[in-house]
């Protein structure tokens, strides 16, 4: 197997990633053949993986232009994945320009990318590290050098919790990024759940099967679960809802059925 010129050396490309896989399902070109095969293999259960991906990117824009809208100019972004278009600092600085982001990710291509795109931009940068250690994410000198706790901060966890497992504790770490941020920080977040997957159950359990099959376990949970999530946080109108139902600017019935598979929401600390 050729090794791309932009991979990591320390990185063995015969083992497939969840966020290179994810970068496949955007039609992104930072993907090897074994993440390609997972993908395919996951789409033979849910053909929609691609338009689940699509509608959590819209969702993550929208939420962060209406940060923006609510004065927030500072964004760390855990579990943030391989850059693709319309990422979180171009979202942000394009709404207002020296909103400062910091992107957190424990696969080193999307970590080495990361950098790549963020090449000369000041007010970004990217940090190795796993959402299920809060405090090496907290007391990394990149988050030092950009972010002021004592400010609101736009905490992103899109697409990540449901690869996290009960027993690492979501909801403790979660909690701990939630008690390090200034009153006024908003959590944008979006989750996997059985629930408005437009497929019988058996089918959509196929789906799990294969990411456990590649030592990624997918956790879905269900909306009730989701919501401990928020717990400290005032949930922002609309609450924890479908993706394309989270202020949308199209109608969302001209979405594809696929993309209402999960939810998100937007919470506030008092």
């Amino acid at each position: 197997m050729e090794r791309p010129a932009w991979a990591p050396r320390s990185i063995d490309i015969s083992v497939p990633s969840v966020a290179r896989i994810y970068d496949f399902y955007l039609g992104g070109s930072h993907n090897f053949e074994v993440d390609r095969e997972a993908a395919r293999r996951a789409m033979e259960f849910m053909p929609g993986l691609p338009k689940i991906a699509q509608a959590n990117r819209a969702f993550m824009r929208r939420a962060v232009e209406f940060a923006v809208d609510q004065g927030i100019t500072q964004f760390l972004d855990i579990g943030s994945g391989i850059p693709a278009f319309g990422n979180v600092h171009e979202v942000a600085q394009a709404a207002k320009p020296g909103t400062r982001v910091v992107y957190v990710d424990r696969d080193p291509v999307a970590v080495s990318h990361s950098k790549a795109v963020l090449a000369g931009n000041e007010d970004a940068d990217v940090v190795a590290a796993d959402l299920r250690k809060p405090q090496e994410i907290l007391a990394s000198p990149e988050l030092g050098r950009l972010i002021d706790l004592n400010r609101p901060v736009g905490l992103l966890l899109v697409a990540i919790l449901h690869f996290v497992e009960d027993a690492d504790d979501p909801c403790g770490a979660v909690a701990e990024l939630r008690d390090a941020l200034a009153p006024g920080s908003l959590l944008v977040l979006t989750h996997a759940s059985y629930e408005g997957i437009p497929l019988p159950a058996k089918r959509s359990r196929s789906l799990v099967d294969v990411y456990e099959n590649i030592r990624n376990p997918l956790i879905m949970r269900s909306r009730e679960e989701i919501a401990r999530f928020f717990e400290g946080y005032d949930m922002v109108e609309p609450g924890l809802v479908p993706m394309p139902n989270w202020r949308p600017r199209t109608a969302p019935e001209d979405e594809d059925p696929y993309a209402f598979s999960g939810f998100a929401g937007v919470g506030r600390t008092a």
